[in-house]
């Protein structure tokens, strides 16, 4: 399993970047998908997650009502849609995928089996 994570680059505070996740080598409907992030000498933080079927979504509270998770199985790919954005959302940003048994998408880090590369968000004041 490959996940590639794109869409980074630099928004000005208040703009909008929506980032994708394309999964090869697995269907990515048998997957609980997430997205994390980690800022310069930060630990890698739990952002947004959706569980397999896309019918449960969890944000964390930071970007909770600003971020949007998605998921487009026929396509293999998840995406964060990030409005009104700000200096403090600068960070690399992760895709991952839980095959889990679960119902619901977890918020820890150590659930996820696999991870995209991370694509660059900078966001300038």
């Amino acid at each position: 399993v490959q996940l590639q994570a794109s869409g980074g680059g630099l928004a000005q505070a208040g703009g909008s970047l929506t980032l994708s996740c394309t999964m090869s080598g697995r269907s990515l409907r048998n997957y609980h998908l997430a997205w994390f992030r980690q800022a310069p000498g930060q630990e890698r933080d739990f952002v947004a997650a959706a569980n397999r079927g896309g019918g449960n979504t969890l944000y964390a509270d930071s970007v909770k009502g600003r971020f949007t998770i998605s998921r487009e199985d026929a396509k293999n790919t998840v995406y964060l849609r990030m409005n009104s954005l700000n200096p403090e959302d600068t960070a690399v940003y992760y895709c991952a995928a839980d095959s889990g048994v679960d119902y619901f998408a977890s918020s820890r880090r150590d659930e996820y089996d696999y991870w995209g590369q991370g694509t660059q968000v900078t966001v300038s004041s």
